[in-house]
């Protein structure tokens, strides 16, 4: 058995961890060095016979009200955690957790101050896997709950338990992981919806083991009374869900309990969720809505709850592999028209960036996009670091002061973390880019592959140090603004009229900037003019659908309603001479 923390050695002067050197400040008596206090994590054999690899978490809580699991976040009021991985960790054999562990927010055991905890463990189990690159990684694969470390079935957790905490004591704190969180029942079919899982070729070629792609269907009104009808297809980009999202068949549960939303201020948003649903499953079950197949794409990976729908070196070829395996597939099943005029793609945030990206890298297949609060489509906006110029993402670093960059704000521009706060917290998670969150795979996606069969980082995740190389391999292949400047002149006659982007101008992520470079290329475009639309809205914060009519709360749960007008308007506008554009117009 051998554990890793490969991130905090401590010392009164550096800390040593991945190849690199930071200062760490001791004062005499109270820093890293003078906590003796450690955690030994172990499982029996009842749960694993077998050695096993993965993430060893320890999490400190200083309340009860859920188990500490959950109470990891990016939020002001995140709870403690520390991580190190483990390699054959054999069953009964403890892995110690002590000062020397990087730990978010605190970075050291040494830094807790003495109290009562609820204290909790956790091992997200990797992997092996031998990739046709010649490469052999160890990953967590997804099992259906979308790459939530925290809810992944087949981990291993402890039950939580309160105890006195000094970091002083010599004590070593024996923790039993004896609970295994259980499998995940797949959704059922309804009438208007469908769920498909098809393996891939492409990607199980890749990744040296079967790989599969799924996909959530939403079924128009009348699909099985109108045989001879063929459809329009709507491709919905964005994170996993185990079925289709915003589509409620029954009025509101008027038993359900009013939650209350902390972002919105918003007491009751739960019923708000559920009403804006079942209005969406009455217009679109309704006499004069156009009969469209929605599709939700399911593509969690090994690293992520979705691959960004493009082809990536450390991922594999997504791209390829959902638009020419996965939605040929289901256009066949589901009587699609199957052609680039009846086809579009939308999402926001992370669905916004696929949305943008898929029309402009399968610039035939589509006819229009619609990216919401997308994920930065300009790197010299990635958020608010320019990847090209600056030297450090976590500082704006001067002579005379370090200015910390913010991560996160509300529509205020109040932040509540910082992205070297953010970045920490994956880095805990998971080394080598396998913490499942937003920075990570970012990275995962738009990196080459390094030395070691990972991805190579484009800046240290614990100084924020920017690798300018790694830089100028994501302008030339995923810096969706400098393509779409590179290859103006035959991508621009391809996508003009298609790009359509909508975005908060006080985005929690600070997104709009990136939307703001891009809106500056495409206005001022020639031969052809972009003619599509960029719009923003005022005050509005994450995931914007572009409706200025509706407040951002109600607005966000409206892309299908949204988006249905202007499609039918485009497909009206553009679709070839003898297109059907009947059989479908019941």
């Amino acid at each position: 058995m051998k554990t890793d923390s490969r991130i905090w050695k401590p010392a009164c002067g550096f800390v040593l961890g991945l190849g690199l050197a930071s200062a760490f400040a001791c004062q005499a008596g109270k820093g890293p060095a003078a906590a003796r206090l450690r955690f030994s994590i172990s499982f029996p054999q009842e749960l694993s016979a077998e050695p096993l690899d993965g993430r060893l978490l320890l999490m400190i809580s200083t309340n009860g009200e859920s188990e500490p699991r959950f109470q990891i976040s990016d939020e002001a009021d995140a709870q403690q955690i520390f991580g190190i991985d483990v390699d054959g960790l054999r069953p009964g054999a403890g892995a110690v957790i002590d000062a020397g562990v990087f730990g978010y927010p605190r970075k050291s055991l040494a830094e807790i101050p003495p109290g009562e905890y609820y204290v909790q463990a956790l091992l997200h189990r990797y992997e092996t896997f031998h990739r046709s690159d010649g490469h052999s990684v160890k990953l967590p694969m997804d099992r259906g709950e979308g790459q939530r470390w925290n809810l992944a079935p087949g981990n291993l957790y402890s039950t939580p338990e309160k105890i006195a905490f000094d970091p002083s004591r010599t004590d070593l704190v024996s923790i039993t992981l004896d609970k295994v969180i259980s499998p995940i029942a797949p959704p059922e079919d309804t009438r208007y919806i469908k769920h498909i899982r098809m393996q891939s070729e492409l990607l199980t070629r890749f990744w040296g083991r079967p790989m599969h792609l799924g996909a959530v269907v939403l079924l128009p009104e009348g699909f099985d009374a109108h045989p001879e009808a063929h459809y329009p297809l709507m491709v919905s980009h964005g994170h996993f869900s185990p079925t289709f999202e915003g589509f409620r068949e029954t009025p509101p549960d008027p038993n359900l309990e009013p939650d209350y939303n902390k972002r919105f201020g918003i007491k009751g948003y739960n019923r708000i969720v559920q009403e804006h649903a079942y209005e969406f499953y009455k217009e679109w079950s309704g006499p004069n809505f156009p009969r469209f197949l929605v599709m939700q794409i399911q593509h969690a990976n090994p690293y992520y709850d979705d691959s960004y729908a493009v082809n990536s070196a450390n991922l594999g070829p997504y791209g390829d592999a959902i638009n020419r395996e996965l939605i040929p597939h289901v256009e066949k099943m589901f009587r699609g028209i199957g052609q680039g005029w009846a086809r579009f793609t939308y999402g926001g945030s992370t669905g916004g960036w696929e949305a943008l990206a898929t029309q402009i890298f399968y610039p035939d297949d589509y006819n229009g996009c619609f990216a919401a609060c997308p994920d930065p489509i300009d790197f010299r906006a990635y958020t608010v670091v320019n990847i090209y110029e600056d030297k450090n993402a976590y500082y704006l670093d001067e002579i005379w002061k370090r200015t910390p960059r913010p991560g996160h704000r509300n529509y205020l521009g109040h932040v509540s973390a910082t992205l070297e706060q953010m970045n920490h917290r994956e880095l805990v998670l998971g080394t080598h880019s396998r913490s499942g969150d937003q920075w990570d795979i970012w990275e995962a996606v738009y990196s080459p592959v390094g030395e070691d069969g990972y991805p190579r980082r484009i800046w240290d995740k614990l100084n924020g140090e920017i690798d300018h190389a790694v830089a100028e391999h994501w302008r030339e292949n995923y810096d969706l603004g400098h393509i779409l400047q590179r290859d103006w002149k035959t991508l621009g006659p391809k996508v003009a009229g298609k790009i359509h982007v909508y975005c908060g101008d006080m985005d929690n992520y600070y997104l709009n900037n990136a939307v703001y470079l891009v809106e500056e290329f495409l206005k001022g475009t020639e031969d052809p003019y972009y003619g599509g639309e960029v719009a923003y809205g005022d005050r509005a914060e994450h995931c914007w659908n572009g409706d200025p009519t509706r407040p951002n709360a109600t607005s966000r749960l409206r892309y299908n309603q949204m988006y249905v007008p202007k499609i039918l308007a485009r497909i009206q506008k553009t679709a070839p001479r003898g297109a059907d554009l009947k059989s479908w117009r019941y």
